[in-house]
């Protein structure tokens, strides 16, 4: 499992040999916090729409940028190695910054991906994306499963 676990170094290469191998990059991120059913579908579907499915995730700083300082409850290298573990994960990268932009500006992946909870216009990266002949897909948000609404339930 941990060896799915890339370097921004390591991702860039595998991203030149998938290109020359014609194969397509899929690239989401997000916290990933308290795994649950929604991104065990959502991980599918984003799979589903290529050859190789890249997972960013926010480092436990931005995290409590993001969310507040009582986030995340699974630190960044358990949430990576989880994530890992998914056949449907081909790579998982800890990012270190609020907005993945930069990352997925390197990377330039073939579909871009987010939950049906963002706008096209709210997904970062998609300029860079659309502009490299990429596309960029929201997939459909799943009603009632949420990290936050996790948490919510545990307290009571």
């Amino acid at each position: 499992m941990l060896d799915k676990i890339y370097s921004r170094s390591q991702l860039l290469s595998e991203r030149a040999a998938l290109r020359t191998m014609g194969k397509t990059l899929v690239f989401t991120n997000g916290v990933f916090d308290l795994l649950h059913v929604g991104h065990v579908r959502y991980l599918a579907a984003a799979r589903g729409l290529g050859d190789a499915l890249i997972v960013a995730i926010n480092s436990d700083r931005t995290v409590r940028e993001l969310k507040g300082s009582g986030r995340p409850i699974v630190n960044e290298l358990e949430r990576a190695e989880v994530l890992a573990a998914l056949r449907q994960v081909t790579y998982v990268h800890v990012f270190d910054d609020v907005s993945p932009r930069t990352l997925i500006a390197a990377l330039l992946p073939d579909v871009l991906v987010k939950g049906g909870d963002y706008g096209l216009d709210e997904i970062h990266g998609r300029e860079e994306v659309e502009a490299a002949g990429g596309k960029v897909v929201s997939l459909p948000f799943i009603e009632g499963v949420s990290t936050t609404a996790m948490i919510e339930r545990m307290k009571k």
